[in-house]
């Protein structure tokens, strides 16, 4: 096959690939359509610069848009999710990480009053947030906590991958008592994507509804906040006086994570952070001078 019939042929799979999806639903047809046909070419080039397909191409490719117009995830179809500078591996049945979440470690940035070094992320999921800290930060350690065994399992191998040696997973339950975590006290930051959505609130996208597991969504309690209450008193134990919390939160819910916050003490500082698109999506406080915090054991150990 010569370079013109290959070329001539993504043009024809683009069009006909991004008509199927746009039928389908699919948000953003052109973008997925050019993701699967780049994923069934086996190739990471720009398509212009395809001078060959491999054997079966066209097979595969009707069976990548078979399963994204079904609404499987893009990202669970590829095995992989852009997250800040890095492509992380993602599985079936743990939650995807999503591209406003990554706003988060450049908050942390912000308010803190020097680099961290001892970092926790609470609710890691595929452990996105802290295998971004261990790739921007090569001196700092993470502690990633997960409840759920597949979900810890995955977060260990992005951990590795981003950063050899310097993070740790911790699979437990945020609402009970857990020594191993209060013992690493104290910690530069605080971390967490926690589930958040109230009961009642089912999300509108096939996608999430479908895909991602109902225990990383819904965070509990009459009003969702059940666990990311759970976060914000952990993130009191755990941070040194001037370290800081940064959590995300759906939009609604802003002025009852700072009233969370407030109630449990211990923070100044503390404000609601929009998202990209305006809307208020992040807890940011700052772990007030006062009570020492608890516990001894350093990440590292």
């Amino acid at each position: 096959m010569s370079g013109g019939e290959a070329r001539s042929r993504l043009r024809s799979a683009l069009a006909d690939t991004t008509r199927q999806l746009g039928e389908a639903g699919v948000p953003s047809p052109s973008v997925d359509a050019r993701a699967l046909i780049a994923h069934a070419a086996g190739t990471e080039r720009p398509l212009v610069m395809v001078e060959e397909l491999p054997e079966g191409f066209a097979q595969q490719l009707a069976h990548l848009t078979a399963r994204r117009a079904q609404r499987e995830p893009l990202q669970l179809i590829l095995g992989r999710a852009p997250f800040r500078h890095l492509l992380l591996d993602v599985r079936p049945g743990v939650f995807i990480p999503r591209p406003e979440t990554e706003l988060a470690v450049d908050l942390m940035h912000q308010h803190l009053d020097g680099p961290p070094h001892e970092v926790v992320d609470l609710c890691a999921g595929s452990g996105a947030l802290g295998a971004a800290v261990l790739d921007e930060l090569p001196r700092s350690r993470v502690l990633s906590v997960e409840i759920d065994a597949a979900a810890a399992e995955l977060t260990a191998h992005n951990l590795e991958r981003a950063g050899t040696g310097r993070g740790r997973v911790l699979q437990a339950d945020l609402l009970g008592e857990i020594p191993q975590l209060a013992a690493v006290a104290p910690v530069d930051a605080v971390l967490s994507n926690p589930p958040y959505i109230p009961p009642d609130a089912l999300p509108r996208d096939a996608e999430v509804l479908e895909h991602d597991p109902h225990r990383a969504l819904f965070g509990g309690g009459d009003d969702g906040l059940e666990v990311p209450r759970a976060v914000i008193t952990w993130a009191r134990r755990l941070l040194r006086p001037g370290g800081v919390l940064i959590m995300e939160h759906a939009d609604v819910q802003g002025k009852a994570a700072l009233a969370a916050a407030t109630d449990c003490g211990g923070f100044d500082l503390l404000r609601t952070v929009p998202d990209l698109t305006g809307r208020d999506r992040f807890l940011v406080a700052r772990r007030a001078p006062g009570e020492p915090t608890s516990g001894s054991e350093r990440l590292s150990r």
